[in-house]
């Protein structure tokens, strides 16, 4: 069974071309704008998230920093690894202090995406 990845990027070019790389490696990918998905994270079951910090679509006071803290404060979420992806300098700063499991500089090339993916979780069965 391909192992389900949780895409939720604002910015559809590159959650496109995120999805699109994912699911040549065998991936099961699972892509939103925003966060709201994660009100179905129970339906969805997934096996890592990649999370935007600045989602544009979600409410004021919410970021992907804050969002990854608050699954990872949750029993039933806090297994799940979360991946932050940002722009800015100091994401490595921000990814700590969000609990986050790893963290993804943009810009980022296929082989950054596909080894901080790995790192995380098993590549899917062939």
């Amino acid at each position: 069974m391909a192992k389900k990845i949780l895409v939720i990027e604002d910015d559809k070019d590159i959650r496109d071309a995120v999805t699109y790389a994912l699911e040549n490696e065998g991936y099961e990918v699972i892509s939103s704008e925003n966060a709201r998905i994660l009100k179905s994270i129970d339906q969805h079951k997934p096996d890592l998230i990649l999370l935007d910090n600045w989602l544009t679509d979600w409410k004021s006071d919410a970021n992907g920093q804050q969002l990854c803290f608050e699954l990872k404060s949750d029993p039933k979420t806090s297994h799940i690894p979360v991946i932050l992806v940002s722009a800015v300098s100091n994401i490595a700063e921000i990814a700590k202090e969000g609990l986050s499991d790893g963290y993804l500089k943009k810009p980022f090339d296929l082989v950054e995406l596909f080894a901080i993916v790995k790192e995380h979780i098993n590549p899917p069965a062939a």
